[in-house]
């Protein structure tokens, strides 16, 4: 298990575990980050990760992007 942010672009993985406090982990959620579900990395640049979730492209923080382990 290692966090988000080691992941290789363009590479699809499986959420794991979302850490942090409860009130981020709801936002995460909201956004489409669940525990089983895939994500891809589309680019980092800048301290942001732009991330494809359920058919979408959400931008995160990399501190965001820390607390998604896959």
């Amino acid at each position: 298990m290692m966090p988000l942010t080691l992941a290789a672009v363009g590479e699809e993985n499986t959420i794991k575990r979302i850490g942090g406090r409860p009130d981020v982990k709801k936002h995460l959620e909201n956004l489409g980050f669940v525990v089983g579900g895939s994500v891809r990395v589309v680019t980092a640049m800048g301290g942001n990760v732009i991330v494809s979730v359920k058919e979408s492209r959400v931008a995160i923080s990399r501190e965001m992007a820390q607390k998604i382990m896959i």
